[in-house]
């Protein structure tokens, strides 16, 4: 068997090097006239620096960003005297008095002061926009011809295109991966045909001045205090072939030149003292560099990320149309553009490339790319899901370094945590709630009915364990144990005893962020043992002690903890209803629709439920998902979208694909119904909110590969549209295995499974479980 494999391999490989790069369809969104509103705006980023053009004629929008850009500042709103008050929110749960017990926790057991509505939380901001105003003398009809606005993923340019008036103009736009600046190339086919103003603004928070032919912008942002937050700066430059340029007034004025140039370098006190004398000096070696150099060097440094995976499903008649108009299309006909799900699952890629960095900052719930000083939500970070499925396709999407800024943002939170865990529970260990900043704000939310939840540093230390798990770095396991322990030592120290079932719970929690109905008609949130807490804790106690056994260390702790597993809830509870019971009790929820499915984290990210393993459980999910609904923002459908690959139901994932993938111009802060992306393939909530977008590439690479369930499983819930044909290189597997395969009429024909030192590895391939040995990566 081992033979036949290896020869299946070796000529697989030789299939694919020869093929596989050829045959990838173009990754381009392309558009045929400029952007009306920013979303449709074509959104660049190197990690730190974004910015999103629009691609007008006579006036062009850019929006900046830096990702460290955010008011606000570190504040203790620990509330140390809430601890006193647990015994009796505990007691009302246990008596069934949950409202009066939410009462209790909105008085005693929040947050102090304003929480995430007030200045000292901080937002994370736009640093502002680069205008630029063009003149064309003598041209009264500003009608162009074949205008084109494009995306390169696989280059991270951004190309605007027309002719006016018998001459071609061309813009090139690029977040450099080599310099550490934006850069936008302008040029026209004839010669001194370019004549613009360059100019750069924000709405609050600023001084614009000049410097020689420089354009400067600084200032310091709200810290909710003293007024005295974030500092920052931003800087303006060109080099031009032919023409003149000349400072007046705050506003760079290009005469008859033939090339622009121009250069937008940023920094921020965040990380440096001396940002000021970074971006002076960032500015000025990217300028000493060739235009050519400088996009060679950004082209080739993107790639040795985006080029880890390649994706061929094939294509159709409308792959040659404008990305709106495809996205007009697919919903209805699907069938004839099956290369747009390979488009749209290697722009999460690209966005994740983007929107963060290693050593800087995980991308928030806008990736990078804020367009406004008041962004939703604060544009933080979410710890009921959000900021964990930001995250959630990196690994199998073969990205896996892209996952340290996370790490490092969780360990960050583990002291303030700590102060946490003392003053409202008394406990060991370090506790996060539901949203936090860049601060390190670990306190419970305002308000008892979302910012109670337990859940927030158990689910991201799920997220940190992926990483290990992908990559099986030792040394890396070492460097997060603390954490991981840390917040086993919470879950540990504050379970108690339910006097019904004897089973450790947590108390008082809440099921982000759902509500139900108490038998005297009252509704409530607060509740003692809600299942996502249940299957959190189980999971990470688990991988804490796989962890000590791997490092050799704390088996004492490890015992005290498996003994807690023993009276830890079970995975899942199925309800008189066939439903996967969302709390302890069989509450009625208020909203059977809900957009959150907390209740099935154990189908998915825990790997805790599934077909093969429970298979009843695996059905009661299913039941639970079909009552919840294919709808809601489009951070829910992609969850849905997940949840149903986990379960290997590749046509109802696809379903909810198409319904990530509808076309939408809402911009309306949305609770409910109504996601979709907007023209240029961001996901909207609404508004604009990027986790849909890496959920739903996380889904794609579910229904491609799975390897939670002790084996690796190829195609496990491939949908109908991907079955005729297919090609992926480069999908990682849980083990450090990085996996090739084609497939025909939904059939595994070729495969290669590589690691970076040989061993067996068991694969379940056209639905039969074998065992091989993978080959040297």
């Amino acid at each position: 068997m081992y033979i036949k494999h290896i020869i299946t391999i070796i000529l697989f490989s030789f299939f694919f090097s020869k093929n596989t790069a050829a045959q990838q369809k173009p990754l381009t969104l392309w558009y045929d006239k400029p952007a009306k509103i920013w979303e449709e705006t074509l959104p660049l980023g190197n990690g730190k620096l974004g910015m999103t053009p629009d691609g007008g004629i006579s006036r062009e929008n850019i929006v900046l960003n830096d990702i460290t850009l955010w008011s606000g500042g570190k504040q203790d709103a620990n509330n140390y005297e809430a601890h006193k008050s647990l015994p009796k929110i505990r007691q009302l749960i246990l008596e069934g008095k949950n409202d009066e017990a939410q009462e209790l926790v909105n008085r005693d057991f929040v947050c102090k002061g304003q929480g995430s509505g007030g200045a000292n939380w901080g937002k994370y901001q736009t640093l502002g926009n680069l205008q630029l105003d063009f003149d064309y003398p003598g041209v009264k009809d500003l009608s162009t011809q074949a205008y084109k606005r494009s995306l390169s993923l696989d280059r991270a340019v951004a190309l605007a295109e027309f002719t006016l008036n018998g001459v071609k103009y061309k813009r090139e736009y690029f977040c450099s991966f080599d310099d550490d600046v934006n850069i936008i190339r302008i040029t026209a086919d004839q010669p001194k045909k370019l004549n613009c103003n360059i100019s750069i603004s924000r709405s609050e928070k600023v001084t614009l001045a000049s410097e020689g032919n420089e354009l400067l912008m600084f200032g310091q942002l709200d810290n909710g205090t003293d007024g005295k937050g974030m500092k920052y700066q931003s800087r303006v430059s060109t080099k031009l072939t032919d023409g003149t340029v000349t400072s007046e007034g705050n506003v760079l004025k290009v005469k008859n030149a033939t090339e622009i140039i121009i250069y937008v370098a940023a920094e921020t006190d965040f990380k440096y003292a001396d940002f000021e004398a970074r971006v002076k000096r960032t500015l000025q070696e990217a300028k000493k560099k060739a235009y050519s150099l400088e996009l060679a060097n950004h082209t080739s440094n993107f790639g040795k990320l985006f080029n880890r995976l390649k994706i061929n499903l094939g294509e159709g008649e409308a792959a040659k149309l404008p990305t709106d108009v495809r996205l007009d299309r697919f919903y209805k006909d699907y069938k004839n553009d099956v290369s747009l799900s390979a488009l749209f699952f290697q722009f999460g890629r690209y966005l994740s490339i983007s929107s963060t960095r290693v050593g800087l900052l995980p991308p928030n719930l806008q990736g990078l790319w804020a367009n406004q000083i008041n962004t939703p939500w604060n544009g933080d970070y979410h710890l009921d899901v959000n900021v964990q499925m930001n995250h959630w396709a990196i690994e199998p999407a073969n990205l896996s370094e892209l996952n340290l800024p996370l790490a490092e943002l969780v360990r960050n939170l583990t002291g303030p945590g700590a102060k946490t865990a003392k003053a409202y529970y008394n406990a060991d260990g370090w506790i996060a709630h539901v949203i936090t900043n860049v601060w390190g704000f670990t306190e419970p939310g305002e308000s008892a009915s979302w910012g109670a939840s337990n859940a927030g540093s158990g689910w991201l230390c799920s997220n940190l364990w992926d990483h290990f798990a992908y990559s099986r770095d030792l040394k890396y396991l070492k460097s997060i144990y603390p954490i991981l322990k840390g917040s086993a030592a919470f879950y540990q120290s504050v379970l108690i005893k339910d006097p019904k079932t004897g089973w450790l719970v947590t108390s008082p929690s809440v099921s982000p962020e759902n509500t139900f109905y108490l038998q005297n008609g009252k509704t409530a949130s607060i509740s003692m043992g809600p299942t996502i807490d249940n299957q959190i804790v189980r999971e990470l106690f688990n991988n804490v002690i796989i962890a000590a056994k791997l490092l050799k260390t704390d088996a004492a702790f490890s015992v005290s903890i498996q003994e807690k597993l023993k009276s830890i809830p079970p995975v899942g509870v199925i309800s008189k209803d066939g439903r996967i019971q969302e709390w302890l009790e069989d509450y009625k929820e208020t909203d059977p629709q809900h957009r959150h499915i907390s209740h099935l984290y154990g189908v998915y990210p825990a790997g805790l439920i599934t077909p093969t393993s429970t298979p009843a459980l695996a059905e009661a999910a299913k039941k639970t998902l079909e009552v919840r609904g294919d709808d809601g923002p489009s951070w829910s459908i992609a969850y849905k979208q997940l949840f149903w690959a986990r379960l290997q139901d590749g046509n109802r994932a696809f379903k909810l694909f198409r319904e990530i993938l509808k076309p939408t111009l809402r911009t309306d802060i949305n609770y409910g119904a109504g996601g979709g992306v907007y023209p240029n393939m961001l996901s909207a909530g609404p508004p604009f909110q990027i986790d849909g977008n890496f959920g739903a590439s996380a889904a794609i690479a579910e229904m491609l590969i799975q390897s939670h369930d002790g084996f690796i499983e190829l195609l496990p819930a491939i949908p109908d549209a991907w079955k005729a044909f297919g090609e992926i290189k480069g999908l990682k597997a849980r083990g450090n295995f990085t996996v090739d395969m084609n497939w025909k009429d939904g059939k595994i024909i070729n495969y290669r499974i590589a690691s970076a030192i040989p061993q067996k590895v068991k694969l379940k391939i056209n639905g039969k479980l074998t065992e091989i040995m993978s080959t040297k990566l």
